[in-house]
């Protein structure tokens, strides 16, 4: 696992996600020569699913979030090894507050990264194992 380097993924989402998924694939600090490249493309949706009646304020978001990766070898035909689509989502509570809203979308964005990111690294480590 150690021997996957992860591309960068842009934006704030693919900051946190590409944080998590160097964690989670080489939480040692050491630089082995890599062996495979992996690719992650996301696509961020947020939501209001429940708006009170009476007031008209949102008090819940949803933050969903589809993650693409492919890994591919360093070396060789470019064929990818394994390839996926996962998909996450959070809600959160909203407030009157827009401070407190936007924190809130944050800290779910990052909850997301997280599941996402162990998702893809289960999947991945089932077919490093099986590789010869």
């Amino acid at each position: 696992m150690q021997a996957v380097k992860i591309e960068p993924i842009p934006e704030r989402l693919g900051h946190y996600v590409e944080n998590e998924l160097i964690f989670a694939f080489n939480g040692t600090g050491s630089s082995p020569a890599p062996k495979y490249r992996l690719i992650v493309t996301l696509q961020e949706r947020m939501t209001t699913p429940v708006v009170n009646t009476f007031t008209g304020h949102a008090e819940a978001g949803d933050v969903n979030i589809d993650a693409q990766y492919k890994l591919l070898p360093i070396a060789g035909d470019g064929q990818p090894i394994a390839s996926g689509n996962v998909t996450q989502f959070v809600v959160y509570d909203r407030s009157t507050q827009r401070l407190s809203n936007v924190r809130a979308a944050r800290d779910a964005e990052i909850r997301n990264a997280k599941v996402l990111a162990d998702q893809i690294r289960t999947r991945i480590a089932a077919v490093l194992a099986t590789r010869d």
